[in-house]
């Protein structure tokens, strides 16, 4: 406990102040009177456009060093244009003096706060306002008695919020999500979203589920009008783990099962207090819920980073965090796609049903009740089997193939990502440069606007090709002649050599019948040729599953670009100039733009998920199958739609400039060019792109500058490894020929 001294000492110096920022409408005044635009005053702080919009709008403050520069420079334009003392109403006086706490002001759940709000009388919430939580408040703000740290690190303490905003579903007034963590004097602490910190009276695990559910008015609303809540998620710190009995790191024969043994301690008192896991047990991402009594549940999400819970792929050092510069990157994350309920792979999948949930509530009966009923749009509660060609190798239809049969295009389903190469042409070789451009969350453009089957497929003999009904069909493409192809309405002459095929993962041409998804089997009509399939795997029960989650990713990615300073706007120049270090700006929005990046990717990639231990034996089935989203048609869709996407551009560009890809990976593809940058590659005429070509920006689809490297190099690359036709996008980014992480 703190002595009385202390709290004398840090009361008084809450009395003494310090100089307070003007009101935010006289922020946005002093800088217009200047003639200083948003995005000159950012560049000057070394912050991005959309901060500064928010300091001036009050959505949030800065925090030091740029506090005392932004203080500096608003007193200064003080001096120089002074409130006119006749206009109505009259701006508050700013003289850099001690000035009255304005009310604190809550920020919207995930909003990025570059400070607390000022303290203010206000901050009597009856979860933040105990005396021991004013005492810390009024410490945090001492200039002489530094903020009071966890057993880890000091850690800045943010006063309370005075209340939700405007609108916000006053259960979850707190935000989303917690990072529980213990500060020096044992006092548990649960960091939220904006700012807030909450004592945490719990001892126990068990005690601490129940007032998450009771008391911490946590959780976020559902996305869809038929969906479910979303249920709080507490993040656990090392020093929470001790306190609660819970190993700081687990080991290795626990990381190998995923969990802590069931015999733990921890697992015995939540099963006395008749609390239960789900199958996955207790590790890094453990849900701990009772079985829901109506409409009400009662389930608490765990994140445990020091069990690995935050892919350092995807999330980077975000599990290093302070707890409340953590509870405000995931708090971000949250607000834009959806609470984190696992790995990213499993958030991605988690976004797709909380968007589209399985049932709904039907209209009343007789008697006035409703009754759950399958929602129109989505996949159902109950799985389906997937066409015998879209299984994958082990699965249950293809037990009774012999062992170690190795299929072919013809008997399986083979829709993958590119990874193609060649050898430069002679005139390539006298250019100076290879520039590598990159789409932007291209497998979430790929999904946009994707008609997918729903429901069972029905086999079909001899079917007449429907470009817009979804499914798997059997088709010989072979005399698809990338020679002489149709660009829009018009016959294009191209030298086919130089391209990859649209067809087939590693550009080969195709030899023979092989099963395609529908957008593969569309594309080559739209090249101009015919299609006459042999069978086909067809879904008459199809529609635009994947519209709103592509949409709630999209406006994620875009958001948080234009919080780093890339505006959606910007010109190829601009936007090229934006990109240029934009990571450095705020590492921590950075690793918010890698998260959903990878959310895109690892839920696609869900949707056929493989065995993972379990004691599988091929032929047998395994737990993701008997989830009604695992569909590897519907990923299979997605990445057919995604490469032809970047063959239509590649053809469009040939036929347009005569220039051909030398490489292409995933979503990556290489040029030869005379100059470093995209702009020495695409085509811009009066500041318009080719349309329906490669054109340069931060929207889904549109590409990015991947890399540069010389043609030297590239040759050098390949003659090292031996390899002609070595694939030059894996490299391309920063020339280092270490496999490429293909992740982001």
């Amino acid at each position: 406990m703190p002595t009385e001294e202390e709290l004398f000492a840090a009361v008084d110096a809450l009395l003494e102040g310090e100089p307070q920022l003007p009101p935010p409408d006289e922020r946005a005044r002093l800088r217009e009177a200047a003639g200083i635009p948003q995005a000159r005053l950012a560049q000057v702080l070394q912050t991005s456009t959309q901060t500064v919009k928010n300091w001036e709008s009050g959505r949030s403050e800065p925090r030091p060093p740029r506090r005392q520069a932004y203080l500096r420079l608003l007193e200064g334009w003080a001096e120089k244009y002074p409130a006119d003392p006749e206009a109505s109403p009259a701006p508050e006086a700013f003289t850099g003096e001690p000035a009255p706490a304005p009310r604190a002001r809550a920020l919207p759940a995930g909003q990025t706060s570059d400070a607390a709000a000022p303290p203010s009388e206000a901050d009597t919430r009856p979860r933040a306002g105990s005396a021991r939580a004013a005492a810390r408040a009024a410490a945090s703000t001492s200039p002489t008695a530094g903020p009071p740290s966890t057993s880890h690190r000091p850690v800045a303490r943010k006063t309370a919020p005075a209340g939700p905003p405007a609108g916000a579903d006053p259960r979850f007034a707190n935000g989303p999500l917690a990072v529980v963590d213990v500060a020096a004097d044992g006092q548990a602490l649960a960091y939220c979203t904006g700012g807030l910190v909450l004592d945490v009276p719990a001892k126990s695990i068990p005690a601490l589920v129940d007032w998450t559910l009771r008391e911490a008015l946590l959780g976020q609303p559902k996305l869809s009008g038929s969906g479910k809540d979303a249920d709080p998620l507490l993040v656990l710190t090392e020093a929470a783990l001790e306190r609660y009995g819970l190993p700081v790191r687990l080991t290795k024969e626990q990381r190998l099962a995923g969990r802590i043994p069931e015999g733990h301690k921890v697992i015995k008192q939540l099963a006395r207090a008749n609390w239960k896991l789900t199958r996955r047990g207790f590790g890094p991402w453990a849900r701990i819920y009772r079985p829901a009594q109506g409409s009400e549940r009662s389930c608490v999400q765990l994140c445990i980073p020091s069990w690995d819970a935050l892919d350092t792929r995807h999330w980077g050092q975000a599990g290093q965090l302070p707890p409340a510069e953590l509870a405000q990157l995931l708090g971000v994350y949250a607000s834009r796609v959806i609470t984190p309920r696992g790995s990213a792979a499993v958030t991605g999948l988690e976004l797709m049903t909380a968007l589209h949930p399985a049932t709904r509530a039907s209209e009343p009966d007789a008697a006035g009740k409703r009754h759950s009923e399958h929602n129109p749009g989505s996949l159902g509660k109950d799985p389906v089997d997937c066409a015998p060609c879209e299984a994958p190798d082990g699965h249950p239809l293809l037990a009774d193939l012999p062992r170690f049969h190795q299929r072919t295009p013809a008997e399986m389903l083979m829709e993958e990502a590119y990874d193609w190469a060649r050898p430069l042409t002679d005139a390539e070789c006298t250019r100076r440069f290879l520039v590598g451009i990159d789409v932007n969350m291209a497998f979430a453009a790929g999904a946009n606007g994707l008609i997918v089957g729903l429901g069972a497929p029905v086999h079909v003999k001899r079917p007449a090709f429907d470009p817009k009904l979804p499914g798997s069909w059997l088709v010989d493409l072979g005399h698809v002649d990338l020679s002489r192809v149709k660009v829009g309405r018009e016959w294009a002459e191209l030298n086919g050599e130089l391209l990859p095929s649209p067809f087939t993962p590693n550009g080969g041409k195709p030899e023979g019948p092989a099963w395609y998804a529908t957008p593969t089997v569309a594309y080559a009509v739209e090249l101009g040729y015919d299609v006459r399939p042999i069978e086909a795997y067809v879904r008459y029960d199809n529609g635009r599953y994947l519209d709103a989650w592509y949409s709630r990713l999209r406006d994620a990615y875009v958001a948080t670009m234009a919080d780093l300073g890339v505006p959606a706007d910007a010109d190829p120049e601009e936007f090229l100039a934006a990109m240029d270090g934009y990571r450095e700006r705020d590492p921590q929005l950075a690793i918010v733009v890698t998260a959903i990046k990878a959310t895109v990717k690892g839920g696609i990639g869900k949707l056929r998920e493989r065995p993972r231990g379990e004691d599988w034996k091929p032929g047998r089935p395994w737990r993701a199958l008997a989830r009604p989203t695992w569909r590897p048609d519907i990923r299979a869709a997605v990445i057919s739609r995604t490469r032809v996407n970047m063959h239509r551009k590649l053809v469009k560009h040939a036929a347009f400039t005569g220039q051909y890809p030398v490489a292409i990976l995933s979503d990556c593809a290489v040029y030869a060019a005379d100059g470093p940058s995209p702009l020495n590659v695409l085509p811009y005429r009066e500041g318009k792109p080719l349309p329906g070509g490669f054109r340069i920006g931060v929207s889904p689809g549109m590409v990015k500058h991947e890399g540069t490297q010389t043609v030297l190099w590239g040759e050098g690359v390949r003659e090292q490894a031996d390899a002609p036709e070595l694939n030059l996008a894996r490299y391309i980014k920063d020339g280092d020929t270490a496999a490429r992480d293909n992740g982001e």
